[in-house]
């Protein structure tokens, strides 16, 4: 590590991937260094752990003591941390030296499987109780959690060791095959005349040959007696609330198998869910307040990808203004709130998740997330957020309220003359709509996509007459065109957007000169709503046709006044 990186490490102040020891008052002893260590091999996430021995919690370099006569060996401290954990944990270590103070900096890499110390104690690197990251206990259930989350370990295959074919409902075996024969083709056909043994053998429910041996924590979340649930799987359960402000007028729990639940929520749903009317060409198009296939998804997602090690409910609640859907455990490692719509999908129970797709209740492209973006946005509805999620859960916000018709009837049309717009058409137009211009980095952050891609889909847009470029290279924006405009209902909306023209944007320039004695480059970027360089162009063409002289410094900091006559 350079120490500019060190600095920079110590400056941000301790988080879930660094931690300080200082040993200003008493010497790290070789236990707690190494507990230290395993506690950061612990942490969420994929990047590497930084343990900073000398440096006081409020960030104060102390300096590390010797530990080794009088000086610090790292290919013995090295040796210690892969002696006394296990897994044997290789980690770097090196010494800097920061204001005439050693710091011993040790590197440690993210763990695919729980390690402990040799003598068996496991910590893990969380938030603690005031909101600052520490080293807590690691139970057994967070290591099947941390497990999950890194792709090692299906929490739904494992079996429930007092759980017995007893313990399974008949009725349930009928709900799925039910669900098969109502997907339209998405569910797998083929189970639909299996016995019940033989349908939860088919779908991994449960360990047989002859006889059921053992039932996994599948065959329990999709076929368990309502009472066996609540006695061998305590940590399932799902909520569904009406909010409205901070009166509560439904709140009822549920501890049913999952396709008992989808069923009941999808019928409170669609109970609730009022719908408008666009007219496009003859025919009648429907606008819901939440379009019925992101619920469906929303909730789906909830249900497979959510830790059911942890306690706490799946939450559907339905406010006045949004639809939210809450669920425990962050996101699988791996998925991000930047990469949620390019990332591969990461389930967190595969076997759970391969059981919903055969029943027909998700999409078995298992692009889910892509279906609730689309069906939001060709709605009329601002995307979709998952911005409120954390390591602890994983909330979906629907935006509710007024839908922009307009944008629906203009989204139906285009897919009615043989031109429908994919996602990343979607979140162009909209980003766009809603925040009238965007650069190309801009537009590349709502695609999730590299700034090449970006810039061949507006280009597109362009060649199909909805978005029009302005500027050139590192300068270009990109905006909605008159036509897009007009049809969604305001054409004046693209003359305020797109600006002046040049010799409009050359007087607004003289005017300014006039009253304020000079302008600047970024003055004139500022007044004309253009970039740095459109700028500089813009007031190298006035010098030139000798209206303005530059005055002072040469570079950024010229002004140009008015050229004496």
């Amino acid at each position: 590590m350079i120490r500019e990186d060190l600095e920079a490490l110590i400056a941000a102040q301790e988080t879930l991937d660094v931690e300080f020891k200082g040993e200003a008052k008493h010497a790290l002893s070789d236990s707690e260094l190494v507990e230290a260590v395993v506690c950061l091999a612990n942490r969420p996430g994929t990047a590497p752990g930084w343990l900073l021995v000398g440096v006081e919690d409020d960030g104060r370099v102390t300096g590390a003591r010797p530990r080794h006569g009088d000086h610090i060996d790292v290919s013995r401290v090295q040796s210690l941390v892969a002696g006394r954990t296990c897994p044997a944990l290789a980690v770097a270590a090196e010494v800097q030296a920061l204001g005439g103070s050693p710091v011993l900096v040790i590197e440690v890499p993210p763990a695919r499987s729980p390690v402990g110390t040799s003598d068996g104690k496991y910590l893990r690197r969380a938030l603690g109780g005031d909101g600052r990251p520490a080293c807590v206990p690691m139970h057994f259930h967070e290591m099947q959690a941390q497990q999950a989350d890194r792709g090692v370990l299906d929490y739904s295959a494992l079996a429930v060791t007092d759980a017995r074919w007893t313990d399974l409902d008949p009725l349930e075996f009928e709900r799925f095959r039910r669900f098969v024969r109502e997907s339209q083709g998405r569910g797998d056909s083929s189970l639909v005349e299996l016995a019940d043994l033989e349908l939860a053998k088919a779908l991994g429910a449960v360990q047989a040959n002859h006889e059921v041996s053992a039932v996994r924590v599948l065959g329990l979340l999709l076929f368990g007696r309502e009472e066996s649930l609540r006695r061998l799987l305590p940590a399932h359960e799902v909520a569904f609330q009406v909010l409205a402000g901070e009166k509560v007028e439904v709140n009822d729990f549920f501890r049913w198998p999952l396709l008992r639940l989808v069923e009941e929520l999808l019928a409170r749903f669609r109970a609730r869910n009022r719908e408008e009317e666009v007219l496009v060409g003859m025919l009648r198009v429907g606008v819901p307040d939440y379009p019925p296939a992101a619920f469906r998804e929303g909730l789906a997602n909830a249900l497979i990808h959510r830790d059911y090690t942890r306690l706490g409910a799946v939450h559907v609640q339905w406010h006045a203004d949004r639809l939210e859907i809450a669920s425990p455990g962050g996101f699988p490692e791996g998925v991000r709130l930047d990469n949620l719509l390019v990332t591969q999908p990461r389930p967190r129970n595969l076997l759970l998740a391969d059981a919903f797709k055969r029943a027909g209740i998700v999409e078995r492209t298992a692009r889910g997330i892509d279906t609730i973006f689309h069906e939001q946005l060709r709605n009329g509805r601002p995307a979709p957020s998952y911005a409120r999620s954390n390591e602890a859960g994983v909330v979906l916000v629907l935006p509710g309220g007024k839908a922009n018709l307009a944008f629906a009837q203009f989204v139906a049309e285009e897919s009615q003359a043989a031109r429908p717009l994919a996602l990343d058409d979607l979140l162009l137009l909209n980003q766009l709509w809603l925040e009238r211009r965007a650069n190309t980095g801009e537009a590349a952050a709502a695609i999730q996509k590299p700034e090449t891609e970006a810039r061949a889909r507006l280009q597109r847009l362009v060649e199909a007459g909805l978005v029009e470029s302005r500027g050139e290279r590192k300068g270009r924006t990109w905006l909605l065109s008159a036509a897009a405009y007009r049809r969604l209902g305001e054409p004046g909306a693209y003359v305020r957007q797109r600006g002046f023209e040049p010799l409009q944007q050359a007087q607004m320039v003289r005017q300014y000169v006039q009253k304020h004695g000079s302008i600047s480059r970024a003055e004139a970027a500022e007044l004309c709503q253009m970039s740095s360089p459109q700028a500089y162009r813009l007031l190298k063409s006035l010098v030139e046709q000798g209206v303005l002289d530059p005055s002072g410094k040469r570079g950024r900091s010229v002004r140009y006044v008015a050229k004496a006559r």
